[in-house]
């Protein structure tokens, strides 16, 4: 086991601050859950009266600094991987790839990734950093078969089989989980010398949170919201033209002239024309005349079916069918 104790952090200079320390309490890094493993337990302080154990931020602070320290002793940062599956750490992941270099996973593991060398996929990494030993029990078990060390975030309630560093924090916190992973970039970068450790990091924890995508509403006024009565709205406005009856304009009410409402023309014995000039209906109780084929689909007859039969030049009535039938 590798011994790291506080006497060693404070002549590294790598003790706890108290902005540190505001940031982890304001994030509740240290509220686990009402759950306790057994080998989870050497890290917590106490229990809360409603069930929820509390950890021990200065472990934290410790296990944070002790694994910061191994990832900078890998020399090609492309070999470590992060790895979050869970919604709240996916974008954590990334931001922590894009500032430390290292390699990421996230979204969804694929299964062989670390043990099948016949996947197009497969790596071969020597650490991999996981958000949630939960949800990456996966990869944590495929690492275990490949001698891969294995740094996790873990929760109270989580097992600690196949993981080397544990880290106890809040994994099941947006803010908890996205503020460890730039707490642990932060210290990445000040080790290897790319950051000082007397000037505050310029990337703000907030690129690390997880947001949901929310479409943007449009706000109405309060005016457009409750409008006032007989005041007329935008959509019961009335259309240009002749649909709106003289003396109603404004009302918001669609009403016909009279030559255009069938119902009245009916009643007074009128005759709807359509744009394309059809005539006028026969009255219901009227009876019913025979039309010949001619009055009715045209003056001329139509030519003879026959091949070397002449058009005939009688109009074939509806009556003569009725006949030979």
């Amino acid at each position: 086991a590798i011994a790291f104790t506080m006497m060693d952090m404070k002549q590294a200079g790598l003790s706890l601050k108290e902005d540190d320390l505001r940031l982890l309490l304001a994030a509740n890094v240290h509220i686990g859950s009402r759950n306790c493993n057994e080998s989870m337990r050497p890290y917590m302080w106490r229990r809360r009266p409603e069930g929820s154990h509390i950890i021990n931020l200065g472990k934290t602070w410790e296990k944070l600094m002790l694994a910061a320290r191994v990832l900078v002793a890998i020399e090609n940062p492309q070999d470590i991987i992060a790895i979050g599956l869970t919604q709240n750490s996916q974008r954590a992941v990334f931001k922590f790839a894009q500032h430390t270099g290292t390699s990421y996973i996230g979204g969804r593991y694929t299964p062989g990734t670390f043990s099948n060398q016949i996947d197009k996929r497969f790596l071969e990494p020597r650490v991999i950093i996981c958000s949630d030993p939960m949800t990456d029990h996966q990869a944590i078990q495929e690492a275990s078969l490949a001698n891969i060390i294995v740094i996790a975030f873990c929760d109270t309630d989580v097992p600690l089989r196949y993981v080397d560093i544990a880290i106890p924090v809040n994994s099941k916190g947006r803010h908890s989980i996205a503020l460890m992973w730039w707490l642990l970039a932060r210290e990445i970068n000040r080790l290897r010398g790319t950051l000082s450790r007397f000037e505050p990091w310029t990337v703000v924890v907030d690129l690390f949170l997880y947001r949901e995508d929310k479409k943007e509403e449009e706000e109405s006024s309060p005016a457009e919201a409750a409008p006032a009565i007989g005041a007329p709205s935008a959509e019961a406005k009335a259309p240009e033209g002749e649909l709106t009856a003289p003396g109603t304009e404004g009302t918001g009410i669609f009403q016909l002239s009279k030559e255009q409402d069938w119902a009245n023309a009916a009643a007074e014995g009128k005759a709807m024309l359509l744009p394309t000039e059809a005539k006028s209906f026969p009255d219901a109780g009227a009876p019913v005349v025979a039309q010949s084929a001619v009055s009715r689909w045209g003056d001329e007859v139509p030519a003879a079916t026959g091949w070397g039969e002449t058009a005939t030049t009688d109009p074939v009535s509806v009556g003569d069918w009725a006949d030979d039938a």
